[in-house]
Parts: C-alpha cells; sequence; structure tokens
C-alpha cells in the first residue's frame, strides 16, 4: 500500500529519482493498518506456533514411526492450535481482521464446487468424505497461512523447516534404499513413511518441489553457512531419492525446475546457471544403469514393455478421462470418484487419470477446471508480482531493511517459483489435485506476495524526477 507522489517534468537528459512517500507511510497511511503492519497479537503467534507444529507433523508424519501416536491425531491438534485462538480473537477484535484474497476466494469456490456436483456423483458419500476429511483441512491451513505469515522472518523459517523436514525424509529414503527396504515394481524406491510420501511417484514429486528452496538456500549469501552446508547435504539426498525412486516424471520435474532456477536466479548469485549446468554434469556418470534404463521408456516405447508398460496404460486412461470429461462436462463424476466410475467400455478400471488437469475436469466438470487453473495462474502471477517488486527495490537502493526484505523474498520466491514448475511438470503424469503439496506452494508464494505488497515500492507508483544538473550545476558537462 503505496501513497503516491507528484510526477514533474523538468528540461534535462540526466535526471535524478526520488520516493517522496515518507518510510511511514509506505505501508500504513494515517488510521489505517496493513495486515502486516497491524500490531502482533499473541493469538497471532500461537497460530504460527501451531502452523510450525502442523507442518512438521504433515511431512515427518511421526505417527508412522510411531503407531502410539496415532490415535492423537497429532495434525488436527496442530491446526486446532493454529486457527482456534486466531479465529476467537477475530471475533473480538475486528481489526485487522482476516486477510483475505482472490487465492482464498478462488480456494473456497473450489470447495463449493465440488460439493455442488455431489449430488450428480456416482457415489456422492465418498464426495463429501473426500471433501471434508482432505480439502477442508487444506483449506483452513491456508487461511491460517494467510493470516500468520505476516513477516518476512516467518516466511523464511516456515520454508527452512519444509526443507529441514523434507531433507529428513529423503535421508530416510536413502537409507532404505540401501537398506532394500521400501523397493517395490522392480527396483523403485517408495517413501519411508505415507501421506504425501507414499509411492514412488509421490516421493519424487514433492523432492522436486521442494529441491529449488533447498539450492537457494545452499547458493545464498545472506544464510548462515552451516545452515548453507544443511541445504546443500539436503538437497544431494533429494537429488539422490528422486534418482532412486527412477520416476520418470521427477526426472522431467527435476530438469524443468533447475532451469528454472539457471534461468531465473541470475541476480542472486552471479554464474548461478553454471553451477547448477555443472552441477548437473558431474552428478550425471554416477547415475544407476538401472535409472538411464528406465528413463530410455519415456521416449522408447519397446523399452518401456520391458518395465511394467505403464506409458501405454497412462496413454488409456488419460484418453477415457477425457472422455469422461466429455460425457458430464458440467458436474463430472464427483471428486475422488473417477476410479469408481467403469462404465462397460472402459478398459483401464479402477485407475486414477494420471494427469492433474484431466483428473480436476472429469471429476469436478468445466467449473471445477476452471476453478483449479485459476489457483495454478494465480501462483504464477503471484511469484511474477513479487520479483518486480523485488527488482525495483533493489534497484533503487532502498534502506537497509527494505533492501534485506527484497533479498529474502526474491530468494524465497525464486526457490518457490522453481518448486512450482518442478511440480506443475510432475502433475502431468499424477493424479494429485487434492493433496497438499500444491497448496502448500500456492499459499508461501501468495504470502510471499501480499509482503512484498506492504514492504516494497510499487513498480506502478509514480516518482518526483529532476535533472541531476539542477541539483549539482558544478557536474554539468
Amino acid at each position: 500500500m503505496n501513497t503516491p507522489s507528484q510526477s514533474v517534468s523538468l528540461p534535462g537528459d540526466e535526471r535524478l529519482t526520488f520516493n517522496l512517500t515518507r518510510d511511514t507511510e509506505r505501508s500504513v497511511r494515517e488510521g489505517e493498518y496493513s495486515f502486516a503492519t497491524a500490531p502482533e497479537s499473541r493469538q497471532r503467534n500461537w497460530g504460527y506456533t501451531g502452523l510450525l507444529a502442523f507442518t512438521a507433523v504433515l511431512l515427518l508424519r511421526p505417527q508412522d514411526t510411531f503407531r502410539a501416536l496415532e490415535p492423537l491425531h497429532l495434525a488436527e491438534v496442530c491446526a486446532l492450535i493454529g486457527i482456534l485462538p486466531m479465529i476467537l480473537h477475530r471475533l473480538s477484535h475486528p481489526v485487522p481482521g482476516f486477510r483475505t484474497n482472490a487465492e482464498t476466494f478462488a480456494m473456497f469456490a473450489f470447495g463449493g464446487i465440488m460439493l455442488a456436483t455431489a449430488p450428480f456423483s456416482v457415489w456422492p458419500g465418498g464426495v463429501i468424505d473426500e471433501v471434508l476429511n482432505s480439502y477442508l483441512k487444506i483449506v483452513v491451513v491456508f487461511v491460517l497461512m494467510m493470516n500468520v505469515l505476516t513477516t518476512v522472518d516467518r516466511l523464511d523459517r516456515l520454508m527452512w523447516v519444509i526443507v529441514a523436514c523434507t531433507g529428513v525424509i529423503a535421508a530416510m529414503s536413502v537409507f532404505n534404499y540401501f537398506r532394500g527396504y521400501n523397493l517395490v515394481e522392480g527396483g523403485r524406491l517408495a517413501g519411508p513413511v505415507g501421506g504425501i510420501f507414499g509411492n514412488p511417484n509421490d516421493l519424487a514429486m514433492n523432492m522436486t518441489s521442494f529441491l529449488p528452496a533447498a539450492i537457494v538456500i545452499a547458493l545464498s549469501a545472506r544464510q548462515p553457512s552451516g545452515r548453507r552446508l544443511v541445504a546443500a547435504l539436503t538437497a544431494a539426498l533429494m537429488v539422490a531419492t528422486i534418482v532412486f525412486t527412477k520416476s520418470r516424471g521427477g526426472l522431467l520435474g527435476i530438469v524443468a525446475a533447475l532451469g528454472a532456477i539457471a534461468l531465473l536466479g541470475r541476480w542472486m548469485r552471479r554464474g548461478v546457471g553454471t553451477i547448477t549446468i555443472v552441477a548437473a554434469l558431474v552428478v550425471t556418470p554416477f547415475l544407476p544403469e538401472s535409472f538411464w534404463a528406465r528413463m530410455v521408456s519415456i521416449v522408447d516405447e519397446e523399452a518401456d514393455k520391458q518395465f511394467t508398460g505403464s506409458r501405454e496404460t497412462r496413454r488409456i486412461v488419460m484418453q477415457e478421462g477425457i472422455d469422461t470429461f466429455l460425457e458430464f462436462p458440467l458436474t463430472g463424476v464427483g471428486v475422488g470418484q473417477f476410479k469408481n466410475y467403469n462404465p462397460p467400455e472402459r478398459k483401464e478400471r479402477w485407475r486414477e487419470t494420471h494427469n492433474v488437469l484431466i483428473q480436476v475436469a472429469s471429476e469436478t466438470g468445466i467449473l471445477g477446471l476452471f476453478a483449479f487453473s485459476f489457483l495454478i495462474i494465480a501462483a504464477a502471477v503471484a511469484a511474477v508480482t513479487t520479483q518486480r517488486r523485488v527488482r525495483l527495490a533493489r534497484r533503487l537502493k532502498a534502506p537497509d531493511s527494505e533492501h534485506d526484505d527484497a533479498n529474502t523474498l526474491g530468494e524465497l520466491t525464486l526457490g518457490l517459483t522453481a518448486g512450482l514448475i518442478g511440480w506443475f511438470v510432475c502433475a502431468m503424469f499424477a493424479s494429485v489435485a487434492y493433496n497438499w503439496t500444491f497448496y502448500y506452494l500456492l499459499a508461501l508464494i501468495v504470502a510471499a506476495r501480499e509482503l512484498a505488497r506492504d514492504r516494497l515500492p510499487d513498480p506502478g507508483q509514480k516518482r518526483f524526477s529532476v535533472p541531476r544538473t539542477a541539483l549539482f550545476p558544478e557536474r554539468a558537462s
């Protein structure tokens, strides 16, 4: 929220530009708070603590290792610790209120479409169960993230928690691979825990989604050397995990994510592209032959038949998903119900669509596809918006605090943008529309944009310009 200033046109080629808005007015107008600059409350601190705990439980899933914890429902307890005090506080203190944005409304709209199409589903009860036990939790945590990620430090710490927890899963996965545990489908590595890391493709997709964040931390000059070292080790373990899953979608995703870092990260550190390419070339000769044998099947259908023949199966099931959408274009067959929709002409029964867009279209119809596509595009636009403000703040030589925020938000957004690209490529071969990964990436990217809007200059803001020679006549030629 920036106060615009007048634009004065004066003669002369060489000019100086001044931002006449006082620092205290950039985020706060008289008598008005932005969400991030409103007075901090104890309830919001409780919310942030609950979010950190929920994230750790979601990723690490301690109940899978210690079965005695399973009846405790730790994830739900952590979410309630975060959301309930915040709701009670908002009911008694309307200012600053809940943060709302287009993405939040789209999340609710997507959920509303799911419920509206439930009566037309092949199994309405299954749809209601999917919405209440899966998507509703995602919406609650999304709202929580929008309302407690009110400082750059909080966003930075949450990103580090995600990288650290994913690194633990990667370390457990690599350890299991060398012990010969959790190997499926001819030596493919499955996750050491369930949830979003359960099967090899989901494990590879989630590693791909958060690998860029680990790489950015490892390359960041603002991070302590110890954290950079841990992040570098975490990134190496993530790459190894992706290789051991032998996931073809994972390989394509990691190539896309690393390409995004190389192209978009040049401002962060000189030679980022070169470092990325050299690292990839160094790692390539050490990849196992079994990995390359499976990767060849991406382009060689005959080679695929030596494994599971899944390439042809995916092609058939994707076409069946498209056919289902064309048959039920307005309502779909219900959230999570494509695998239960088995007309006589269907060849691949009881299978998912293996494509996130086809999944949404076949299960929620055209309106659901529109809402979900909007969320993906909104994440991309939010990332671009943040980077524009970061570049402007760096170019204007902003005050130290603002410059530090710009660097931090720029690095976080770089890692998240590359992760989003990697996720999207993987999702073209997976049915993950209602899984946590995308919505976490979306919430983090949107939170970064909101912080950038509150704390960094607006690229569209008018500025006051005068010729340099008007202030320093002695420098005139």
